[in-house]
């Protein structure tokens, strides 16, 4: 049987995305692991020039299945009515966070199965039952528009390597900055903290869960890549078995370059976590610092404080590891908030800032909170750069402010410095897309006149 994955696009409103960096599609290497000794499976991303209706042509698949983040959910409903236009008779399966914290959004007549929860399972038992021309019911995993919750998949490590064999001819191309080609990994998943803006601990029960570490160094060796992203959601909260894992990646002689999520917290409390890191090859962490002000943080339930950002990014400094700090700002922020955001993260000596606005995305807490108050519910614009609900300021003043943030905030000798990370040739090109992306972004609120 001819099974096609697909990794969809962004909208053309959407901004960021694929022009500021590109993941490998990890979910549907899963998928394609849990079926491809069986059948013929091909993964199509489209967030390269690719035309979906050429492959549908020439590979003529039996099943074809989309995942999808919420900025994805039109882009993803479009592309299969487009395959049911092709062949009402091709079986149609979504998947992914939004079609299980929001699965009624994609009740469709082109859409056949909302897979709910990890996938990996349910997948299989889907083309399995469609080889053998069964139904459907009662499939642990597929909505069936009766409420139900979605699978927690305790043991991570009872799931296949992910059969990166499917992405060769793009794996070249997934890059975060200088970081290129970059793989990725998942070495556990869910966070022991309850943010309210993020909804990744609840899609794990609440629970943190954790692969192996001896698995995730099996895995490491299977990757040629020299750059690694650890695409968890939370990977140094564990600092126990992040030493082990440390350790055991030594002692296998692994030679990779790291780039990895760290709360401020953690990083604080464990320096001596992040040195051992930085011996076997980190070279960068994501932090998420959010707010320059405790009330801030307190209102998102960070867990975390002011000055762990500061600890944190002193000793990431101290260690010579690159800081992508990322930054949110409310709509409630007024210009003096605006104002003061800009010395603190100069004051913390960063090269490299991002600053998204509060976005209440489906499935969290804070969308329960603020849902009657949206002032869009255009999925294309839940980019972290929309703003979805009011704003203090008028809206093209916010974006004059947040356009500010971006191109004051670091002082020119230390993007200049991150720059000389690139290749020469590659410079040129990245200047280009951040001018178009910072061009978008400053003009983000003519999007609500249309």
């Amino acid at each position: 049987m001819k099974i096609l994955l697909i990794q969809p696009p962004k909208a053309p409103a959407t901004i960021g995305g694929e022009d500021v960096f590109i993941y490998e599609p990890l979910a549907l290497e899963y998928l394609a692991a849990a079926v491809a000794a069986d059948h013929d499976v091909r993964i199509l991303d489209l967030r390269f020039p690719e035309k979906l209706r050429e492959v549908l042509e020439q590979y003529r698949p039996d099943l074809v299945g989309i995942t999808a983040y919420t900025v994805h959910v039109n882009v993803a409903k479009q592309l299969f009515e487009e395959i049911k236009t092709w062949n009402p008779e091709v079986l149609t399966v979504v998947g992914g966070h939004h079609a299980t914290v929001m699965p009624r959004d994609f009740v469709s007549r082109s859409i056949d199965l909302v897979v709910v929860g990890e996938g990996v399972a349910p997948f299989r038992e889907i083309v399995e039952r469609l080889e053998k021309r069964e139904g459907f019911e009662r499939i642990p995993g597929v909505a069936d528009g009766r409420g139900n919750e979605p699978p927690i998949v305790d043991d991570l490590d009872a799931v296949p390597f992910p059969d990166r064999r499917l992405t060769a001819r793009y794996r070249r191309h997934y890059y975060s900055e200088w970081m290129k080609p970059l793989a990725s990994i998942r070495t556990s998943k869910g966070c022991p903290y309850r943010c309210s803006f993020c909804a990744q601990w609840k899609l794990a029960g609440g629970r943190y869960l954790r692969r192996k570490p001896e698995k995730v160094v099996e895995e490491l060796g299977t990757i040629d890549e020299e750059y690694v992203f650890f695409a968890d959601d939370e990977s140094l909260v564990d600092a126990v078995r992040m030493q082990a894992l440390a350790e055991r990646i030594r002692e296998a002689g692994i030679k990779k370059r790291y780039f990895l999520y760290g709360r401020s917290d953690t990083i604080a409390r464990h320096p001596e976590l992040v040195e051992l890191w930085r011996s076997i090859g980190l070279e960068r962490v994501f932090v998420g610092f959010e707010f320059f002000r405790d009330e801030d943080l307190a209102y998102i339930r960070k867990g975390s404080t002011s000055s762990d950002n500061e600890k944190a990014a002193r000793v990431l400094a101290d260690l010579g590891i690159e800081v992508y700090a990322s930054f949110i700002v409310r709509p409630e922020f007024k210009k003096e908030d605006f104002a003061a955001f800009g010395p603190y993260c100069r004051k913390l000596k960063l090269r490299y800032a991002t600053f998204a606005v509060l976005t209440p995305l489906p499935g969290t807490d804070l969308y329960e909170e603020v849902q009657d108050r949206l002032i869009t519910r255009n999925y294309d614009l839940v980019d972290f750069i929309h703003t979805l609900l009011p704003t203090a300021l008028p809206l093209e003043e916010f974006y004059e402010e947040l356009y500010r943030l971006y191109t004051r905030t670091i002082p020119f000798h230390k993007q200049l410095s991150l720059l000389r990370k690139l290749p020469l040739k590659e410079i040129p090109s990245m200047l280009a897309k951040s001018r178009r992306v910072l061009k978008r972004l400053r003009t983000a609120y003519l999007d609500y006149q249309r």
